[in-house]
């Protein structure tokens, strides 16, 4: 049997966990300041395994080392609009010295694959990749052209990754229409009869900015009634004790009326505590969706002891719901006060989405295909996604990277958090399910 007849055999849930593994070794932690490895390595990567089933990607490098790779495959109807399908390929910082497996050894323990980027996003990246390979082997071209996207910088805003393919290559994007990506799909298990995925089609905006105090220096030992340390910490303090009040917005609304009619009870967004109380696993995703939120999140000033220093400044992630900028901007002058000066570090709009249409319904499709007891419900994002940067050509944007998942997974806090991991079954049913969706839109 020649080289190309066993390869043919493999189909795209045999190699899905070792693409995620693979994907997992490759070192991509983003540090926000180009002093991380970057992510060219996982973008060749990316490259070759496209390349072997007769695509011809592009590597697009931004910033030495921040790479993206993008390649299209041509429909059996390239007249209609075209699919973008778009995954990340940084991510956050890891210290193995908090991990009970290293995080970027893409160890299988506990029918798990454990590693940092292994639910955000590389089990995305593996599932698409295993899904192309498989169809692609086999000859299955998609309905309609469908663009890929392995990009850069996500988890630092998209500025060397989406936002520069949007601004400077926006012809790889030409008659692109809608697309799916991260953080939406997975499962929260209800009852034995009933297993709701969660189709993101809203995510907050964001500010992520820094403050800082002006103040008068001086010696330590003398008495300083204009320390800028003091008036920052004092601000910051208000800050993040501060409660926002509750915005139910149209998606979340809905969500709340989805999940409702599955609990056969009322949810009242009014009513957090017993609200939350309901949600299991995912009540840290949709309480987050509820405000607007301002987390003060680095904090630094002076430079020795007995001095005290003429400048104070603290770093927020902000995040405003949709059609509530302007709000949440007034609300945070009012709780810092006239003291503080704050600066946009990052800034980014929040989106929202109807949850209906062809693609929803091949979404719906497709999961109910594969697990017969789902019902697909819109649900908001508290983060932001590489989104943002692809509404600005008109996409129209969900996430929608399907997982089965263990009930008693909390998926939540697999994001950025230790010990960051996602099952095995759970990888393999999502290549069935984007096998499926491919085949429908």
């Amino acid at each position: 049997m020649s080289e190309t007849d066993t390869a043919r055999r493999v189909s795209g849930e045999d190699e899905v966990v070792d693409l995620c593994r693979d994907l997992i070794r490759i070192d991509t932690s983003n540090y926000g300041d180009h002093s991380g490895p970057g992510e060219r390595a996982a973008a060749e990567y990316v490259a070759e395994k496209l390349a072997e089933v007769g695509l011809e990607p592009r590597i697009i490098e931004s910033h030495p080392g921040r790479a993206s790779t993008v390649a299209r495959i041509e429909g059996e109807d390239p007249s209609r609009p075209a699919l973008l399908v778009h995954g990340h390929t940084d991510v956050v910082p890891a210290d193995a010295g908090d991990w009970t497996h290293h995080p970027f050894s893409g160890e299988i323990a506990d029918g798990c694959v454990w590693g940092r980027g292994a639910v955000d996003m590389k089990d995305m990246d593996a599932m698409t990749l295993a899904v192309v390979r498989d169809r692609l082997r086999s000859g299955r071209r998609p309905p309609r052209d469908v663009v890929l996207a392995f990009l850069a910088d996500e988890e630092a805003g998209g500025t060397y990754g989406a936002r520069h393919l949007v601004d400077r290559h926006p012809d790889l994007f030409e008659g692109v229409t809608e697309a799916v990506g991260e953080v939406g799909g997975f499962s929260f298990t209800v009852n034995e009869n009933l297993r709701l995925y969660l189709v993101e089609t809203a995510q907050k905006g964001m500010h992520w900015m820094r403050l800082t105090v002006e103040g008068t220096a001086g010696h330590g030992s003398m008495t300083n009634n204009d320390n800028a340390i003091t008036e920052l910490c004092e601000a910051v303090g208000r800050l993040g004790r501060h409660t926002w009040p509750v915005r139910v917005t149209k998606t979340v609304r809905s969500f709340l009326d989805e999940l409702s009619d599955a609990l056969g009870t009322p949810l009242d967004p009014e009513d957090m505590e017993a609200t939350l109380a309901k949600l299991g696993g995912i009540a840290k995703m949709v309480g987050a969706t509820l405000r607007n939120s301002a987390a003060p999140t680095m904090l630094g000033a002076g430079y020795k002891v007995n001095v005290i220093p003429g400048q104070a400044a603290a770093h927020v992630d902000g995040r405003f719901l949709p059609g509530h900028e302007e709000e949440f901007l007034a609300d945070l002058d009012r709780i810092l006060g006239p003291r503080v000066r704050r600066e946009d570090v990052h800034a980014d709009k929040a989106l929202e989405t109807s949850f209906d249409g062809d693609l929803v319904d091949a979404m719906q499709s497709a999961l109910r295909a594969e697990d017969p007891i789902a019902r697909a419900v819109p649900y908001m994002l508290s983060g932001g996604t590489d989104a943002k940067s692809f509404d600005a050509l008109g996409i129209r944007c969900f996430g929608f990277a399907p997982l089965k998942l263990p009930p008693e997974l909390d998926f939540a806090g697999m994001f950025h958090g230790v010990d960051e991991r996602v099952p095995v079954d759970g990888l393999k049913f999502g290549v069935r399910v984007l096998d499926r969706f491919l085949d429908a839109s």
